[in-house]
């Protein structure tokens, strides 16, 4: 069965509906890898126009979208890979790989990489019968140097540098941290203290 972008757009409402109500009671997002796998796929088959796979399990993607292409979707939280089965990558046409990011509660998706499967091959190692992707290479590895720094501070070992696209890089001891929100509230804690006692 076949749904319209406008079922797709609902039921991805939804699912993050859902996932910040699991999250309200407590609930880690890496303790729900089928829900976070499932607002992936939906937002992948909004995004491509097209439609989820028909068989449950579909080996080696996840949507079809609507120029035909054959999506292998990856949705992560806190993990620091992904990793596809080398025996069927060769039957995906595209990759997309998203992180579900989570401020006081609530949801958001950011594309860590949408392209065709054979240019992701070679941001990817082989390892055993499994082809693994670290996206914190890639977003390291990231030229941002055309991007202006509008506002940047110092604090202990720490450098924050805020770029003009509203993009927030952290540093410490000179090396990328990802991801970067836990740190900015440690450091936004540490500051009121400091401050507070002066």
């Amino acid at each position: 069965m076949t749904l319209s972008q406008v079922q797709i757009i609902r039921s991805l409402g939804e699912a993050l509906s859902w996932f910040e109500r699991e999250l309200s009671w407590g609930v880690s997002p890496s303790s729900l890898p089928h829900l976070t796998g499932r607002i992936g796929e939906l937002y992948a088959a909004m995004v491509t126009r097209g439609q989820m796979a028909l068989a449950t399990n579909q080996r080696g993607y996840d949507v079809v979208s609507a120029e035909g292409e054959r999506v292998s979707v990856k949705t992560i939280t806190t993990s620091t890979h992904v990793t596809f089965n080398h025996a069927t990558f060769d039957q995906v046409d595209r990759v997309i790989i998203l992180r579900i990011l989570v401020e006081e509660n609530e949801a958001s998706i950011e594309e860590l990489l949408d392209c065709p499967a054979v240019q992701a091959r070679e941001t990817m190692r082989l390892s055993g019968d499994k082809i693994l992707y670290y996206p914190n290479a890639r977003l390291a590895s990231r030229n941002l140097s055309d991007l202006s720094v509008t506002a940047h501070a110092m604090y202990e070992k720490h450098s924050v540098k805020q770029l003009e696209n509203g993009t927030i890089l952290v540093e410490a001891n000179g090396s990328l941290v990802e991801p970067a929100l836990p740190v900015l509230r440690t450091l936004a804690s540490q500051v009121r203290v400091v401050c507070g006692r002066v």
